[in-house]
């Protein structure tokens, strides 16, 4: 699904092209690190490569924050959350620097 969605794309559709992308990026992250799939849960829950690759999944996907945790195995959604508004934070405050 390379277009983009229409009112004959329904929810279903739309999520599992949302979702094999998402997939995607986690692969091809895993791949540039060096590092197989099991690694993910061998890794701390804020491991900054796995924060990283949240980001992403974050910005080029619609995946929901409890499917992005949930998939790179780190913790609840809201504990997710938290490391991304730090990381802004972080962006933000270099940014003035």
């Amino acid at each position: 699904m390379c277009e983009k969605a229409g009112a004959e794309h329904y929810g279903e559709e739309s999520r599992e092209s949302a979702e094999a992308k998402g997939v995607r990026i986690i692969q091809e992250a895993l791949g540039r690190l060096g590092w197989p799939e099991a690694e993910l849960i061998r890794r701390r829950k804020g491991d900054p490569a796995k924060l990283q690759i949240a980001l992403c999944l974050w910005r080029e996907t619609t995946m929901t924050l409890e499917w992005i945790a949930k998939r790179l195995a780190m913790g609840t959604k809201t504990h997710l959350s938290h490391l991304l508004y730090w990381q802004g934070r972080e962006r933000r405050k270099e940014r003035r620097s």
